[in-house]
């Protein structure tokens, strides 16, 4: 654990402690040379302000700190729930907070939370930079990752994941096996390491059936509903259409299946659909979605019980980035 105190900070920056502490609080009322003397000496020594009572023998607080991108996505709910379960089954309390998928708040909540000294924090964002890696290593507690992986397919962060590689791959493979020559990705935002992931996946899938690549075929949106609908309206002006799509996440997918209702059109007469994440949206339209079932709950519930052994400082023999089976669910969009 670290130890550096306020104490340590002002002496190593030569100022008092009620400037250290002005700098850290964000007080206008320093001159910018010597926030920028203080803030360097705050990076170097890795101080970390501390809300708990100082006094405290353990300096343990049964806290673990969750980080997602937004708790109201049934997406993030499902793997939350898995989360919440194992911590109350360990006797962990959880600070639960929403990064809306902005650096910059990702980067402070994660301050926040070791401020408040959490034992540990699971976190949650499609997009794991370089810097994410870098501000992870220098926590002085344990980070595991839930559905979420690094950019460039690197691991050096503990995490909990399905093969989203070969799910896509697994997806392409239902389609053309039944004979879809022209199979569309509709994927979430393209630089994303997870859609890099799948959008692999989806090639290899083509080129393992003898399918010839499109650009044209994969679109991008947002996840959101809304998306899913706009995505659609751009396959339907595409010249040679397809006859099968395969959507990255199950809030889009309903998005497409409505769109293509409000045209007139048939799923899966016209159109056949896979969607990614088996949330209990696939079961809530009509007709019910074909899905690949990622474990949402489990990867919640394993990345949990990974930070309570990393936590304990537990041999966790290499098992620190943990790859959960996905199976394809056939549902009533597919036939």
């Amino acid at each position: 654990m670290n130890n550096v105190t306020i104490y340590d900070v002002a002496r190593e920056a030569n100022v008092s402690m009620a400037t250290v502490s002005r700098v850290v609080n964000g007080n206008p009322n320093v001159k910018p040379a010597t926030r920028k003397k203080v803030s360097d000496v705050i990076e170097r020594l890795g101080y970390r302000p501390n809300a708990v009572a100082r006094g405290l023998a353990s300096k343990k607080t049964t806290t673990v700190g969750v980080i997602i991108p937004d708790i109201s996505s049934i997406f993030f709910a499902e793997l939350a729930r898995g989360i919440e379960d194992i911590a109350t089954m360990y006797k962990y309390n959880i600070i639960l907070s929403n990064s809306d998928e902005n650096r910059d708040k990702e980067f402070h909540l994660l301050n926040t939370m070791l401020g408040k000294q959490v034992d540990g924090i699971v976190f949650m964002g499609s997009h794991i930079t370089d810097e994410h890696v870098k501000e992870f290593k220098n926590s002085p507690v344990p980070i595991v990752l839930a559905g979420s992986i690094e950019e460039g397919a690197k691991h050096e962060i503990p995490s909990v994941n399905i093969d989203y590689e070969a799910a896509a791959f697994d997806a392409v493979s239902a389609f053309a096996a039944k004979g879809h020559t022209r199979i569309a990705f509709v994927s979430g935002n393209l630089t994303d390491p997870i859609n890099i992931q799948k959008i692999a996946g989806y090639k290899r899938g083509l080129q393992e059936a003898n399918l010839p690549f499109d650009d044209v075929l994969i679109v991008e949106g947002d996840y959101t509903y809304n998306s899913g609908i706009e995505c659609f309206e751009r396959l339907v002006e595409v010249a040679d259409k397809p006859s099968a799509i395969i959507v990255a996440a199950d809030e889009m997918a309903l998005g497409i299946v409505h769109a293509a209702q409000d045209k007139g059109l048939h799923v899966p007469d016209d159109f056949e659909v896979i969607s990614f994440d088996n949330t209990r949206l696939t079961l809530m339209v009509r007709p019910q979605i074909s899905t690949i079932v990622q474990p949402l709950y489990d990867i919640g519930a394993v990345a949990m019980r990974l930070l309570t052994k990393l936590m304990n400082k537990e041999e966790v023999n290499g098992l620190d980035n943990v790859i959960l089976p996905h199976r394809i669910e056939e549902r009533q969009s597919t036939k």
